[in-house]
């Protein structure tokens, strides 16, 4: 066995079916088109979608809802992680560098402080926003949040 006698599987190779190629090769005329419609003519596209004149899924669905093109999309962090935070590291200063250093948010991310948990560390939080509860739990603590 070598390179020069190397054959394909026996009934794997089909023989190219030659279309409008005249009469006599039993493919012409209509070349398995059918008689006239849309669907013999050359050039022809079917749109995305058509179902063969059935209400397509993009028109039986229904629509609903929208986008508000105004949304800020803030990444929560609660008072809880941020005390957990200044132990680990011993911080008294927390900013969005911290936070993505900790792998708690990504460079682009803006930050809301929330106020679940408990906060007994004296921390200044730079944040892009703040719920009144976070406010109220860091200024309790003794500390100070900056809204950026």
């Amino acid at each position: 066995m070598d390179l020069s006698n190397l054959k394909p599987a026996a009934g794997s190779v089909h023989k190219v079916k030659r279309i409008g190629r005249g009469q006599g090769s039993g493919k012409g005329g209509t070349s398995t088109r059918g008689h006239k419609g849309a669907k013999s003519r050359s050039g022809y596209k079917r749109k995305i979608g058509f179902e063969g004149g059935q209400m397509p899924l993009q028109r039986r669905v229904p629509k609903f809802g929208f986008k508000n093109i105004n949304r800020i999309e803030y990444r929560p962090v609660n008072v809880n992680v941020l005390q957990a935070l200044a132990e680990a590291y011993n911080l008294e200063m927390i900013d969005k560098e911290c936070l993505i250093r900790a792998n708690l948010i990504s460079k682009n991310d803006l930050v809301k402080v929330l106020g679940d948990g408990e906060l007994t560390a004296k921390l200044e939080v730079k944040a892009d926003a703040f719920s009144a509860k976070a406010v109220a739990a860091i200024e309790a603590a003794g500390g100070v949040a900056v809204t950026l």
